[in-house]
């Protein structure tokens, strides 16, 4: 099991900026992608933005020039920087790692609130 604490969520005005962070314990190994989902009031769960083992990243398009992603491979950790906060930005985010192999597997984070007002 992998463990996920997301922390960094809060409320910020319309263009501002916040960072998310995300640790892991457990059985931190074989880990392939790491990441971050959103889900807004009404909606799906959806992508934000994702970092697979090797480098390879990628982007809601929604997101795209705004948000950018860290990974940590020695820490087992991840972060989101998001600048030029929108209020469609408004939702749960949640920290997301997948495990491949024989000990494949998901794991979510309980989620952090992230409010950006008009």
């Amino acid at each position: 099991q992998v463990q996920l604490v997301e922390s960094g969520g809060g409320l910020v005005q319309a263009g501002g900026s916040l960072r998310l962070s995300c640790e892991t314990t457990g059985s931190v190994f074989s880990i392939n992608t790491m990441g971050w989902y959103r889900q807004a009031p009404g909606k799906s769960r959806e992508m934000v933005a994702t970092h697979s083992t090797g480098g390879s990243t990628n982007y809601a398009d929604s997101v795209k020039g705004r948000f950018t992603i860290f990974r940590d491979y020695a820490k087992n950790t991840v972060r989101l920087e998001m600048n030029n906060l929108k209020p469609s930005d408004t939702a749960v985010y949640y920290c997301y790692v997948k495990r491949v192999g024989a000990a494949r597997g998901e794991y979510w984070g309980q989620g952090t609130q992230v409010t950006v007002s008009s």
